[in-house]
């Protein structure tokens, strides 16, 4: 059996940036997959990006309702462990897979019933445009299956606090995917060119082998749980409380997928290529969104221990520190996208009016990625408490203020393709204010019910140079004693 770490003990940063970094890692190895399945599909053409664009949204959305189990299995795992009950912790563990299979062949159907009627949504004028799409989702359909339970199967061991599994086997599937990528699309090596099917194809074959790996693991002596899959009874209190915990952020990841459909519907009315752009741009923009989500979750797992173990000083510490080392990230990318939008699309679809209208799109981005940052960490913070409401609350609000803000902007203002471009960048800095404002007031409320002095020393102090926020703190002594 593979130990459990124990966060509740020991150096906090360090902790954090252990259990971040092979998420990190696989997060991007996911963004290097990503960016390069746009680059090929970049060289067949604008339509061809588009087509997967569009399809993606559908997978997309699927990712999402998985997040009910993989969210549901990291909380309900990492706050037992934190209360020293690993039975209870294996049984949200099965619990979580059982539902997670289920969830995925229910969507399966759906996806192979109305996959005409979906691509239909975004209204291409492109026949060809329209095939890729349609074909590339029914492939991708056949491995639902394993689009929810890889996340689910990460879930279980984030929870317990080892990263590194989840973070070698999603490795290998999308090194895997990457290999085959070029072979199947472009006729290499002797195999047959089939276009975008052939990246539909590398898909399904790589995520099912994941799918295999952890199986493999979890059937062995090294598993977290041993006796996985000797199954007992369905608990409805387990199974209630995985809902709980996972829907919401399930909700708001899935309304998120279908707000961004109906934008990319919007956009569509400048022509394919503007779809293309909002695609491979949203993939570039996974720099910044990727290394704050490995945090964030590493930050879930962290908090869901101590939570569970009533430790709330350390929680406190670990959001800072978080968010201390994942801004930096954030300015670093606003600065990339500001000053290097048009160099960096360059690299993905040659065309000079896909790198003009690019580089525009990542221009205005940039201004947002610091307030995106600090909405995906708060939203870690809150997931580790088992409060999921508040952040699926400002997410799924504020996202889909998007549309009528786009539809202004563009139209009304006249703004045109820029007007969307900036609805997004303005509701994500709505977003991140918010959602950063609600948890510091919520998380004085659980201290204050749990008769615990609240630490006065705030995120605006804290910034100041180090002389000046000394004084600061005496002079705050000071009053405390008066």
């Amino acid at each position: 059996m593979k130990k459990i770490k124990d966060f509740t003990e020991g150096h906090i940063l360090r902790q954090i940036i252990t259990l971040a970094l092979p998420i990190m890692g696989s997060s991007f190895i996911q963004m290097a997959y990503n960016m390069t399945d746009m680059l090929w599909l970049g060289h067949i053409g604008s339509g061809a990006a588009a087509a997967v664009g569009a399809a993606g949204f559908f997978v997309w959305l699927g990712n999402s309702l998985g997040f009910t189990t993989k969210f549901g299995a990291e909380i309900g795992i990492s706050q037992s462990l934190g209360a020293k009950s690993t039975n209870r912790a294996k049984l949200f563990a099965s619990h979580s897979v059982i539902m997670g299979v289920s969830i995925a062949l229910i969507f399966t159907v759906f996806i192979r019933l109305f996959a005409d009627n979906l691509v239909g949504i975004f209204n291409f004028q492109e026949a060809d445009v329209v095939k890729m799409s349609t074909e590339y989702l029914m492939i991708v359909s056949l491995g639902m299956v394993f689009t929810f339970m890889n996340p689910t199967l990460s879930g279980i061991y984030n929870g317990t606090g080892n990263s590194s599994i989840p973070f070698y086997f999603n490795t290998v599937g999308l090194i895997l995917n990457i290999a085959l990528d070029p072979i199947l699309m472009f006729g290499y090596l002797g195999a047959p060119a089939l276009g975008t099917n052939g990246a539909a194809i590398a898909t399904v074959f790589s995520q099912a082998v994941v799918t295999g790996l952890f199986i493999l693991h979890l059937s062995s002596k090294r598993s977290p749980f041993p006796n996985f899959f000797n199954r007992g009874k369905i608990s409805p209190q387990i199974a209630k409380s995985i809902f709980k915990f996972g829907s919401p952020i399930a909700l708001q990841s899935g309304m998120f997928s279908v707000f961004a459909m109906i934008m990319a519907r919007i956009v569509s009315d400048w022509g394919a290529i503007a779809v293309a752009i909002q695609s491979v741009g949203a993939q570039i923009e996974a720099i910044s969104w990727m290394t704050a989500s490995a945090f964030a979750t590493a930050l879930g797992s962290f908090v869901g221990q101590n939570y569970g173990a009533k430790k709330f000083d350390r929680i406190r510490k670990s959001y800072f520190h978080t968010l201390s080392i994942t801004l930096l990230f954030g300015i670093g990318a606003s600065i990339l996208f500001i000053f290097g939008g048009e160099m960096v699309f360059s690299w993905f679809i040659p065309e000079p009016e896909a790198i003009k209208m690019g580089g525009v799109y990542l221009r205005i981005l940039g201004y947002s990625q610091t307030f995106m940052i600090l909405e995906i960490v708060t939203t870690g913070a809150f997931n580790g408490t088992g409060k999921t409401i508040p952040p699926s609350i400002t997410g799924t609000l504020l996202t889909a203020a998007r549309i009528p803000l786009a539809l202004l902007l563009a139209y009304t203002f006249a703004m045109e393709l820029d007007g969307v471009w900036w609805s997004i960048t303005l509701s994500s800095i709505a977003k991140g204010t918010i959602l950063f404002i609600w948890f510091r007031i919520a998380f004085n409320r659980l201290l204050r019910n749990q008769n615990i002095e609240i630490e006065t020393k705030s995120i605006l102090i804290r910034l100041l140079p180090t002389r000046i926020r000394q004084q600061v703190f005496s002079m705050l002594q000071r009053n405390k004693k008066n």
